[in-house]
C-alpha cells in the first residue's frame, strides 16, 4: 500500500493554493473548476477541495464549515533545512504563529502555524537523530 495524498476542506481553494506558494514556494500542480486544486511537496500531494465538492463526495457525512481556531483536526508536517526563514516567510504570507521555531532535545528543530484556511502546520527540520 502507498499513501496516495491528503485532501484539506477549504472555504476557498485558489486562495488556500496561492499561499502555500507564497508561503512554503510549493507550486500548484493543477486546480479545477468544480473546486479542487492540488501542490506536490516530494513524493506527497496536499489537495485541496471546496466545502461544496466535499459535500457532493460525502453528502451525509461531512459537515462543510471551517474548524474554530481552537479545533485541530488534522496536522501537516513540512520538512524544511530553512525552518527560521520559512517559519517568517509563512507568517508574512498570512499563517498565525502557534509557536515560534525552537531546538528540541532530540536536535530537531521545531515550529508550529496555522494557515490562512484552518490547517496546523508542524515546521521542522529532518530528524537527524532521535534521543
Amino acid at each position: 500500500m502507498n499513501f496516495g495524498k491528503i485532501i484539506l476542506y477549504v472555504a476557498d481553494v485558489e486562495a488556500s493554493l496561492a499561499f502555500y506558494e507564497k508561503a512554503f514556494g510549493l507550486k500548484t500542480r493543477f486546480i479545477r473548476e468544480a473546486g479542487y486544486g492540488e501542490v506536490q511537496v516530494g513524493e506527497t500531494t496536499i489537495s485541496f477541495a471546496s466545502f461544496e465538492t466535499g459535500q457532493r463526495h460525502l453528502p451525509e457525512g461531512l459537515i462543510a464549515a471551517p474548524a474554530a481556531p481552537s479545533e485541530v483536526s488534522v496536522e501537516i508536517a513540512l520538512l524544511s533545512d530553512r525552518v527560521d526563514d520559512d517559519f517568517a516567510r509563512a507568517v508574512e504570507a498570512g499563517a498565525q504563529p502557534l509557536q515560534h521555531p525552537g531546538l528540541q532535545p532530540w536536535g530537531q528543530t521545531s515550529s508550529y502555524l496555522r494557515t490562512p484556511d484552518g490547517t496546523v502546520i508542524d515546521l521542522s527540520s529532518p530528524v537527524t537523530a532521535w534521543a
